[in-house]
Parts: C-alpha cells; sequence; structure tokens
C-alpha cells in the first residue's frame, strides 16, 4: 500500500497537468473557496453565540474572503500568465531562428558580399530612428522587411539570379517578379506580414518609374523609402558577381544626384546628415 501512495500521488497530478489552465483555476478556487465558506461558517457558529457576535463575525469573515481569493486568483492567474509568456517568448525566437535561417540561404545563394542581409537590416533601422521612427513594432516590422527584402528571389532561376553579365529583356522581366513573389509569400504568414512592404516595394522610386507597381512619392510606403537609399548604396559601395565596388565619394555624390528621381529627397537628407552613424551602426552587435 505504501508503493501505491506515490504512484497515485502522481497519476493525480498528471491529472492535473492535463485540466486546462482556466479549468484549473476554476477548480482551484471552487475547492479552497468551499473549504473557506465551510471552516469559516463552522467557526463563527462555535465562537459567536449572540446575533451581534455573529454578525460582526460574518462582516469580517467576508472581507477576509474577498482579500483570500484576491490573493488566490492572483498568484493562480500570475503563473498561467508566467507560463504564457515562457512559451510566447521561445515561439518568437523560432520565428526569429527562421528567419535568419531564410536569409543565410538566401545571402548564399544569391552570392552577396559577406553580411549583407545583415548590415542593410542595421543601417536601415538606424535610418529610421534618425528619421523620426522610434516606436519599437515599428523598428522591429522595418528589420524584418530589411532582412527580408529579397525573399522573392528565391523564385528566380540561378541562371538569372547570379548571371555575371547583362540580363536580356526576358530575363529582366523574369527578375523583375521577385518584389511580388516575395509579397505573396509573406503577405501569408500573420507574423511576417506587416513586414512586406520593403520586399514588396523597395525597388519603386520616387518619380514613379519603379517595379513592381510604379508608385510615386509617397505612395511609396516609407520602410521601402528608407531601405531603398541603403539598399543602393550597399550594392554600389561592395563588389558584386557583375561589378567592381564604387568609391565611397561616387556612392555618396550618386544617392544624392538621385534624390528626387530614385530615392525620397528627405530620407537622402537624412541618410547623408547622420551618415557616418548610420555606416557605424552596420558592423554594430
Amino acid at each position: 500500500r505504501m508503493a501505491e501512495t506515490p504512484l497515485a500521488g502522481m497519476a493525480g497530478t498528471g491529472v492535473l497537468m492535463r485540466i486546462k489552465p482556466h479549468h484549473k483555476i476554476a477548480l482551484i478556487y471552487l475547492i479552497l473557496g468551499s473549504l473557506w465558506i465551510f471552516f469559516s461558517d463552522t467557526s463563527v457558529e462555535l465562537l459567536f453565540q449572540d446575533k451581534a457576535g455573529i454578525t460582526f463575525a460574518q462582516h469580517v469573515k467576508g472581507w477576509f474572503f474577498i482579500a483570500f481569493t484576491s490573493l488566490l486568483l492572483f498568484f493562480l492567474v500570475r503563473k498561467d500568465v508566467t507560463d504564457i509568456q515562457h512559451v510566447n517568448a521561445r515561439l518568437m525566437e523560432s520565428y526569429e531562428q527562421t528567419i535568419r535561417g531564410w536569409v543565410r540561404v538566401m545571402d548564399l545563394r544569391h552570392k552577396e558580399t559577406k553580411d549583407h542581409t545583415q548590415r542593410v537590416m542595421r543601417m536601415t533601422v538606424a535610418l529610421a530612428r534618425h528619421y523620426g521612427i522610434h516606436d519599437h513594432e515599428t523598428l522591429k516590422h522595418i528589420g524584418h522587411g530589411a532582412l527580408l527584402h529579397d525573399i522573392g528571389k528565391i523564385g528566380i532561376p540561378d541562371s538569372i539570379l547570379i548571371k555575371p553579365g547583362k540580363l536580356d529583356a526576358d530575363e529582366w522581366a523574369q527578375m523583375q517578379q521577385h518584389p511580388q513573389i516575395g509579397h505573396d509569400i509573406l503577405a501569408n504568414i500573420d507574423y511576417l506580414s506587416p513586414c512586406k512592404d520593403i520586399p514588396w516595394c523597395h525597388h519603386e522610386k520616387w518619380d514613379g518609374s519603379g517595379y513592381p507597381r510604379g508608385l510615386a512619392g509617397e505612395d511609396i510606403p516609407l520602410p521601402a523609402r528608407l531601405f531603398a537609399v541603403v539598399d543602393v548604396w550597399d550594392a554600389l559601395i561592395h563588389p558584386r558577381i557583375y561589378k567592381l565596388a564604387w568609391p565611397e565619394a561616387d556612392v555618396l555624390a550618386h544617392l544624392q544626384a538621385q534624390a528626387g528621381s530614385h530615392f525620397d529627397p528627405a530620407v537622402v537628407e537624412t541618410f547623408l546628415r547622420h551618415y557616418d552613424a548610420i555606416k557605424a551602426s552596420a558592423n554594430e552587435a
């Protein structure tokens, strides 16, 4: 019989663990509340005989019951909320690990310069802060959008994606489909849908000559306008399979020259004014 007791206890614990959190809270509240009422009523009957004493005791018992149940619910709910927060944190981390895995695969396939995606993500977030964006959730979406800016290129053949020479008309038409592919991938993922503006719109131009939709001016989402400046800076200042690196002064002059045609002039002005700090952010952890 002694050997059965631990097993019985474990079985009871296992049953309790399988109960849904809200059912468990209600059950514990019901049991302890019933015990409180039974023993407190019994105590009042034993300790008080006159009507005034019983009335006073019932008032005190009622206030103690409110305090007791408030504390009970606080600790029960806090435990389950803490457990939910831990599960949610692990879920968010798994999302982040998945994103980082996608980014690594994209960089390897596209044969980008070392740390290209991480670099443009950090610089875009830094540019957004200097532009006046400080909301944590907005910056997180901008960071994710920058990381996944070329996710649509998974739908582009290698013969086009890493072709050393110039693309012909048909190849260029296929390449221009990657922003829409990126949008279609991210739009169906609830966690990543808010960051689709950069993958979808970072090839739009301020004068409306970009793709895939030919948006112009402020119709282009701000995150995409911010990223476009950083992306072109990074593409020009580093060597690629199809080009040599440009001198830094030439890159900055090109950005200035394209303000008002390719780029949002206000974004270029912010980028150049805070250039040293934004550039330094590329190497931050």
